[in-house]
């Protein structure tokens, strides 16, 4: 039970029929529930903020009526509050109006929204808009929002910060910039991905002690990946093994100007233990890469002939680093392509798919494409902003049409293994990995991965974690200054 609540992810309305399953098979009222969810808020603000007067902006739904638990807790324990409502509290119903009266009889001090209210000091509550928001922030709540987020003040918000949709974590016109959120019952995907690491904060999870059995037949479309689990799948080596039971990795790029890119995906190859790794690459690069890393068998490729000896020999393929969109970048991923060998195309191998509408042949082990936001907007023909609008559905939609295990880069990297899969969600790594290079460590520890024979199903979901995991080691609070060549210390601690 436990990890079905800290790492399934759910959509706004699978937590709401967790929340009604709770209400009509968990012995517990509605109001109850709205009063755990406002008591887990208050105590996380005496905890991190003890003393501090707090300023509650209130919405009119549920979500509101956990702010007015929340300012009555604070009331009976003498704490400074303030109270804020968007819509007249008349208009409330259910539990909410329920949690208002309450409020009312405490003496909560209340007072309507306006411009005008200056935001000094203290803590700042968001219980404007719950899970239900489906696009822009309209009227008052966008003023509210917009004054919250200019006070520069502490905020906390309640289950999700208004403004992001629960299910994609896209952004319409406005969000709650949040320093913590409390999520409840069921955590929310859009919490995890595209833009909800930037608002959330900190996230913090509370079951609100619903019964496990609740979540029996409520399914997860997705579900936070974990390293420790995933590492399992690497297997000891025995005092008898040799290099040729750990598999070939053909890196197949590095177009002029780009060598680097193909070096750094073959040495992390080599790192993540595979156990041979050659180069395809430009002639005028061979010497630059043996010199740096001679355990790479780096091979000038100028006629088609000489990469089909290579391709006999490699158990499996890396197409993309540093490859190019020129004449030569399209033949070495057509040659690539005709083979039947588990291929990772990244970056240009995927561009050359897009604008060349290259149809990938069925193989016996699925393809496995990486594509940042702008590369899965070509493979879809479709814009960046749509691909962030819903990157569960990009993901799912791309391993469909090429089918192949996806992997769409980004804050909360999305793992996509099989269509009847949850996704998987990769809640590590952070800011200072936004640079050229990185995406070409990430293709070697696949490419590592797969040819040392770890679960098929299991290589990219590792090897996101690995990769995230090292990035968070190598930067070690100076994000700014971290290169892709940094991750490969770390990376080799963590593998082991």
């Amino acid at each position: 039970m436990a990890y079905k609540q800290q790492n399934y992810l759910y959509t706004s309305d699978q937590v709401r029929t967790l929340d009604h399953l709770a209400i009509e098979q968990g012995e517990v009222s509605g109001l109850q529930l709205m009063q755990r969810a406002g008591n887990a808020v208050f105590d996380y603000i005496v905890k991190h903020h003890p003393g501090a007067p707090i300023t509650i902006f209130c919405g009119s739904g549920n979500n509101g009526g956990d702010g007015y638990v929340v300012a009555t807790l604070a009331k009976k324990k003498n704490i400074s509050v303030q109270l804020v409502h968007i819509k007249p509290p008349q208009r409330l119903k259910g539990d909410a109006k329920l949690a208002y009266n309450i409020a009312y009889e405490t003496g909560v001090p209340m007072t309507s929204f306006s411009q005008d209210i200056v935001l000094k000091s203290g803590v700042v509550v968001d219980a404007l808009l719950g899970t239900g928001l489906k696009g822009p922030v309209n009227s008052n709540y966008y003023s509210a929002i917009e004054l919250i987020n200019k006070s520069n003040l502490a905020v906390i918000a309640v289950d999700l910060p208004s403004g992001l949709n629960a299910d994609t974590g896209d952004v319409g016109n406005i969000c709650v910039n949040a320093q913590a959120t409390i999520s409840f019952i069921g955590l929310k995907q859009g919490l995890f991905t595209a833009f909800g690491p930037d608002y959330c904060g900190t996230i913090i999870f509370e079951a609100l002690e619903v019964k496990s059995s609740l979540f029996d037949d409520v399914h997860p479309p997705s579900v936070k990946l974990q390293l420790n689990e995933l590492l399992k799948h690497i297997k000891p080596r025995k005092p008898s093994t040799h290099k040729n039971n750990y598999g070939h990795v053909l890196v197949i790029g590095g177009d002029y100007g780009y060598a680097g890119a193909a070096l750094l995906a073959a040495e992390t190859a080599l790192r993540t233990g595979a156990g041979l790794v050659s180069v395809a690459t430009r002639k005028e690069h061979v010497s630059a890469i043996v010199a740096r890393r001679p355990e790479i068998m780096a091979h000038g490729i100028d006629a088609n002939e000489p990469l089909q000896a290579l391709l006999k020999k490699a158990s499996i393929l890396i197409v993309g680093p540093g490859l190019g969109q020129s004449k030569w970048s399209k033949e070495m991923l057509i040659a690539a392509l005709k083979t039947n060998t588990p291929t990772i195309l990244d970056a240009d191998g995927l561009n050359l798919i897009a604008r060349e509408k290259i149809k990938l042949k069925p193989m016996n082990s699925p393809y496995i494409l990486t594509p940042h936001p702008k590369e899965a907007a070509r493979l879809l023909n479709q814009n960046t902003t749509e691909i962030q609008n819903n990157r569960f559905a990009a993901v799912k939609e791309i391993a469909k049409k090429y089918q192949a295990q996806v992997l769409l880069k980004g804050a909360g990297s999305l793992v996509c293994v099989s269509e009847d899969s949850a996704i998987g969600v990769c809640v590590a790594g952070n800011p200072g990995m936004a640079t050229g290079g990185m995406g070409d460590v990430l293709s070697g520890i696949i490419g590592g991965l797969m040819a040392q024979g770890v679960d098929q199903s299991k290589c990219l979901p590792l090897a996101v974690c690995l990769h995230a995991e090292a990035g968070d080691m190598a930067a070690k609070g100076r994000q700014i200054s971290l290169l892709p060549s940094d991750l490969i210390e770390p990376l080799r601690q963590l593998i082991g």
